[in-house]
């Protein structure tokens, strides 16, 4: 998975929410949109990135951030059962 891509990408989904003039609203725009969009092991590799930004080479924007944190719980998949 290209951690500096799905970084890009969430930048780019951040940008867009961001210039909405309520600030909760967008913040939880971003994070509902990559939880309805983004398959699990992408949201898996972005939430690592936001645990360990050195290691991704490009930087999350304040708004993906914000949301990341925010949102965290709903963010997180739930880990498959090994039935």
């Amino acid at each position: 998975m290209d951690t500096q891509n799905l970084i890009d990408m969430a930048n780019r989904i951040g940008d867009f929410f961001d210039s909405m003039p309520d600030r909760e609203e967008a913040v939880t725009g971003v994070a509902d949109h990559i939880r309805r969009f983004w398959e699990p092991r992408m949201r898996r590799a972005l939430l690592a990135a936001l645990d360990n930004p050195d290691a991704s080479g490009i930087a999350m924007s304040a708004i993906v951030r914000e949301a990341l944190v925010k949102h965290r719980e709903r963010l997180t998949p739930a880990e498959p059962s090994i039935a």
